[in-house]
């Protein structure tokens, strides 16, 4: 049980790092951090591997990467969305 909260908690802080590195483009508060931090640690592991330390089953730092990418790249696609309407 501990270890899903501590996966929550880890995954809303990586979004909202991740968030704040790549310039506040996320939608969705807290609930868009936890999903971009997820996603984002996914992705961080799939590109970096896992290196660096390790907390609630996040390797942390290709996860902060990882995340800033993700919604790097969700505020791309939310402009080009916003353009073509």
């Amino acid at each position: 049980m501990w270890g899903i909260i501590i996966s929550i908690i880890m995954a809303v802080i990586i979004g909202l790092i991740g968030d704040a590195l790549a310039g506040h483009n996320m939608p969705g508060g807290i609930i868009g951090a936890m999903i971009a931090g997820f996603a984002g640690a996914w992705l961080g592991a799939l590109l970096l591997g896992n290196w660096g330390p390790v907390i609630g089953n996040f390797a942390v730092i290709p996860a902060i990467i990882g995340t800033a990418l993700f919604v790097f790249l969700l505020g791309l696609v939310s402009r080009l969305f916003r353009q073509a309407a």
